[in-house]
């Protein structure tokens, strides 16, 4: 709880945090935001394939122009990461291949680094985290980002010598997402296709929120870097609210819902028949806590804890998170106290690629979000076992086998990745199954 001391100390030294940003989109939009009101912390280097419009995005967001005028704006995110003027870099593309080589680049360079996307982290963030760790640079998740508020009330809840029974987030949910395609998404948002192009919202992406793909992403990132359990066959989505959250995610064997402890998962803001879930937790997260003894659970009851009919099981949660606006604690994190805020450790996870249609020999497969398939979360040993495919490695393969709505799409089905950056940090990640 000194970290904002630690920045006074460190701008009274004149030497400030000097950061490196890569994509400024909706997520760096809202980090740049902040750093005018937090002295201490400078972005001397922006880099996106249109510097033109990271500048305007600098402008819409308060920036002066003195600032914007100081600051260099670039194309190329390696040149960034080698950047004698950074020591975080932030990688906020969205792009796993993009993620990989940056993070790549910037630990070559002794830089810390910052991974906003969490599709890169999937992938290959334990190799990439591990590789940090040799080089004596940090790795982190992104503050402000769920994997991140997740991780770090895990990190609580084990500190204080609380079993963590379940972790996760909150999502507008209902199996039939799964089919929806980028055509169709915008009156789930209450937009028409006009308003959405005219805000420069992007369909793929709003979809993959929507098909369930961003669901199994940031469980894979959470049970990668909390060493956490996933279920046998992928996120159940339960309808829950806040009030709910200790009774519907203890075990089956108290009358829950949960097949183990220790486990991810995500709950629904919508019954299955579509109404909304009482008082849901669609932005938020939480962390399930067991008591470790009676003494502990009666402790539980006496000062207001709101726990489940076995006085054992207990929720705590945050209604909320604020995305970009709250990045600059992994940057000052890692600068000032060397430490992640979250970091994938082990392959517990995975998010692979499913049909969501039937799928044909030269069909090209388009990512997450798109129009062919979906990510769903599968433990690693089964994503092993059946050779499947990465939801970060389907963009742009092509598909050489049959495959049905519905089911992994596996290696075997698709022509062999070229064997890049991305690929071989993939191979280094699987080696550290957990």
């Amino acid at each position: 709880m000194n970290l904002f001391s630690l920045l006074q100390a460190q701008s009274a030294s004149g030497r400030p945090v000097r950061t490196g940003l890569i994509g400024a989109g909706k997520f760096g939009s809202m980090f740049l935001s902040q750093v005018p009101f937090t002295p201490g912390l400078e972005v001397t280097v922006v880099a996106d394939l249109s510097p033109e419009r990271a500048r305007a995005a600098c402008r819409a967001v308060g920036w002066q122009e003195e600032r914007i005028a100081a600051t260099a704006f670039i194309e190329d995110g390696r040149a960034l990461a080698a950047s004698d003027g950074v020591d975080v870099v932030i990688d906020a593309t969205g792009s796993p291949a993009a993620g990989i080589a940056h993070a790549l680049a910037a630990i070559d360079n002794g830089k810390h680094v910052v991974m906003v996307n969490v599709e890169a982290d999937v992938l290959a963030g334990p190799a990439l985290a591990k590789r940090a760790r040799s080089a004596g640079v940090v790795y982190s998740m992104a503050y402000g980002d769920q994997p991140a508020l997740v991780a770090e009330m895990v990190d609580w809840a084990r500190a204080t010598g609380f079993r963590v029974q379940a972790a996760g987030k909150g999502t507008k949910y209902l199996p039939s997402y799964h089919r929806i395609t980028p055509d169709e998404v915008w009156s789930h948002y209450g937009l028409t296709p006009e308003a959405a192009r005219a805000a420069g919202m992007n369909s793929q992406m709003f979809n993959s929120f929507l098909d369930g793909t961003k669901s199994a992403i940031e469980m894979a990132a959470i049970a990668n870097a909390c060493d956490l359990a996933v279920p046998s066959d992928g996120l159940a989505f339960p309808p829950c609210g806040v009030d709910d959250l200790c009774h519907v995610l203890r075990p089956r064997n108290v009358g829950g819902a949960m097949e183990a402890g220790g486990m991810v998962e995500v709950v629904s803001s919508l019954e299955r028949d579509g109404r909304p879930v009482f008082r849901d937790l669609r932005w938020g997260v939480y962390v399930v806590l067991e008591a470790p003894n009676d003494y502990a659970a009666g402790c539980f009851r006496q000062y207001g804890l709101p726990v489940d009919s076995t006085g054992r099981f207990a929720a705590m949660y945050k209604p909320f998170h604020l995305i970009g606006l709250e990045l600059g604690i992994s940057v000052l994190s890692a600068a000032l106290r060397g430490e992640p805020t979250g970091q994938a450790r082990v392959f517990r996870g995975d998010a692979v690629a499913v049909a969501k249609r039937d799928l044909v020999p030269g069909d090209m497969l388009d990512g997450e979000g798109g129009y062919t398939v979906w990510g769903k979360l599968v433990p690693s040993s089964v994503s092993l076992a059946a050779r499947a495919l990465p939801i970060g490695l389907a963009h742009g393969v092509k598909v050489v086998r049959p495959v049905r709505a519905g089911e992994l799409v596996g290696r075997q089905d698709v022509e062999e990745p070229a064997d890049g950056q991305a690929t071989r940090l993939r191979r280094e990640a699987e080696a550290l199954v957990g």
